[in-house]
């Protein structure tokens, strides 16, 4: 029995490097495209979530699973394949994609802190947030609106999420 799982686990790791390859390859012909998740779990079931630079438009999707699916034979290993876009309620997963949400409020988790905030800049080292916040005045009674500023690492950021608002 242990000697027929080795070939198989060899394999699915030649099936999913290729998938790889292929997937590499059809980023390479659209740079403005990249990768947010890629695996491929038992009976061969490929997902890949995408994302771009101006977004990612459904042709975009197609043009992905072509460059993979017209590249695999079925007849030699059966397969499935879903290539999908990062959905707007998905964590934000790689640095290209804060960029496409400047303007838009964040939910950013970090170790020591969750900061509700307008995404103004995206650097390469660490995003800027901004947000208002009402404060006890400094003289007198009462509260005044303060607008605050923060620029996050990367690093440590454990998640951000675009907030949705109607």
């Amino acid at each position: 029995m242990r000697g027929r799982r080795v070939p198989s686990f060899y394999k699915f790791m030649a099936f999913k490097d290729k998938v790889a390859s292929l997937l590499q390859d059809a980023l390479e012909e659209n740079p403005s495209l990249f990768l947010i998740d890629f695996s491929v779990s038992d009976g061969n079931k490929i997902t890949v979530i995408i994302d771009g630079d101006g977004g990612v438009n459904l042709q975009d999707c197609i043009d992905v699973s072509r460059a993979i699916e017209h590249n695999l034979d079925r007849e030699e290993e059966d397969f499935s394949l879903e290539v999908m876009s990062a959905g707007a309620t998905s964590p934000l997963k790689d640095k290209r994609q804060y960029k496409n949400h400047i303007g838009r409020k964040l939910k950013v988790k970090t170790p020591g802190e969750t900061i509700e905030a307008e995404l103004i800049a995206a650097g390469e080292d660490f995003i800027t947030l901004e947000w208002k916040v009402r404060e006890p005045k400094q003289i007198g009674k009462g509260k005044e609106t303060v607008s605050k500023k923060a620029e996050v690492p990367y690093a440590d950021i454990k998640e951000a999420v675009v907030v949705i608002t109607f």
